[in-house]
């Protein structure tokens, strides 16, 4: 970014920061959430200043940023945390051999899907990708997208070895999606 374009910016995260974060804080409920998503919607114009700069309302447009990252964070799935007095006890081996034997499964229950559904399923709900996102990568249709995913998940639900809340949820890789 050129010199002035950056002193510019610089001179408007300066004299907007507290009322972005305000916005946010609105937005979130949280003042770090609020800090936080402030951050990502100005990292986002940061990008693109050139072309904000020059719109007749940049604090506006920065905001809209602002109100599309704050939607992002609920289309994400997030972790909740769990706070307890003790640390909780380490996974004993029957567990993790249990996680082990039901990845194999869910993975064999996968491989048994055709080649779209299998796909479909993949990226939908272990890679998290959004029905749009996939049929963008796949080169389909959206509706494509629910049908082979409604019909993946049917079959995996009928897979032995799989438990129908694993399946359906979609979880992958360590239990945490």
């Amino acid at each position: 970014m050129q010199a002035e374009l950056e002193d510019r910016f610089q001179e408007f995260v300066r004299a907007r920061w507290s009322r972005l974060v305000r916005t946010a804080y609105l937005l979130t409920g949280d003042v770090h959430h609020a800090e936080d998503l402030t951050q990502t919607a100005l990292a986002k114009a940061y990008r693109s200043w050139r072309r904000i700069s020059r719109t007749d309302n940049p604090e506006a447009y920065v905001r809209r940023m602002l109100v599309s990252c704050n939607s992002d964070r609920f289309r994400k799935r997030r972790v909740t945390e769990a706070l307890t007095a003790a640390p909780p006890e380490r996974a004993g081996r029957d567990e993790a051999t249990g996680q082990v034997e039901e990845r194999g499964s869910l993975m064999a229950g996968l491989a048994q899907l055709p080649k779209k559904q299998r796909a479909v399923v993949v990226l939908r709900y272990w890679e998290d990708l959004s029905e749009a996102e996939v049929a963008e990568v796949l080169g389909c249709s959206p509706g494509t997208v629910k049908s082979q995913a409604s019909k993946g998940l049917a079959k995996l639900r009928t897979y032995p070895g799989l438990a129908p809340s694993r399946a359906v949820s979609g979880q992958g890789q360590g239990g945490s999606r």
